[in-house]
């Protein structure tokens, strides 16, 4: 019995600590807003002073001599603090929000380059099933190809194709372009009488890019 009472009392102990704290939180939260409220008040009531005081100034032509005088010899106009102040905080809250922004942009990019990359990892496992559809589709006897099950592997294959590229997925030229070491893959040269050397004279393997990536070098034959 003593022992859900002391639990009971820490219970309550507890909850007590924790509505004192949050009465702290919201006394301090309220302090700073105070605060923050005399710091525009004040700078509010600097620039009435100063643009009160400027027509007084201009009126005066003795005390603008005087004051020419004190800015020769370097003497500096006294400021008002609470508008150093509020300068001061203002700058800052400016600085947090360029920061902020900064923050914001490069994680965005962080995300979008994260998930292209998910993307073609997807989608580059996807193309040796393109590859498969070709070869299967390439073996199918001539007089088979008007058959129900070649037009459905054919429409298969489309389906497939047209859907990589809504994606963004495009083939890469190859066979007639200049060897481009950043988008082919030369494994042979051969002689060859329509293309000049350093041809693309053969593509043994298509090859695929995703945006601007490459998901796969097209696997050629160049011209020697």
């Amino acid at each position: 019995m003593s022992k859900e009472v002391k639990k009971d009392s820490a219970t309550e102990s507890e909850k007590k600590t924790a509505k004192e704290l949050q009465q702290e939180v919201a006394e301090k939260a309220k302090e700073v807003a105070e605060a923050a409220n005399k710091v525009a008040e004040a700078a509010e009531e600097a620039e009435s002073e100063a643009e009160v005081d400027a027509p007084e100034a201009e009126g005066n032509d003795s005390e603008a001599a005087a004051g020419e005088k004190k800015g020769l010899f370097g003497k500096k106009e006294k400021k008002n603090p609470f508008k150093e102040k509020f300068e001061e905080m203002q700058d800052k809250y400016l600085r947090q929000v360029a920061e902020f922004e900064n923050f914001r942009k490069r994680t965005d990019k962080e995300k979008a380059q994260m998930f292209d990359q998910g993307a073609s990892n997807v989608l580059e496992k996807m193309l040796p099933i393109v590859d498969n559809f070709e070869r299967g589709l390439a073996a199918v006897p001539e007089d088979e190809k008007n058959s129900a099950f070649a037009d459905g592997m054919n429409m298969i294959y489309k389906q497939l194709v047209k859907q990589m590229e809504d994606l963004g997925v495009t083939q890469i030229e190859a066979v007639g372009k200049e060897f481009d070491p950043n988008f082919h893959n030369a494994v042979m040269q051969v002689d060859s009488e329509e293309y000049e050397e350093g041809i693309v004279a053969q593509e043994l393997q298509k090859g695929y890019m995703y945006r601007d990536m490459v998901l796969r070098h097209s696997m050629v034959a160049v011209a020697k």
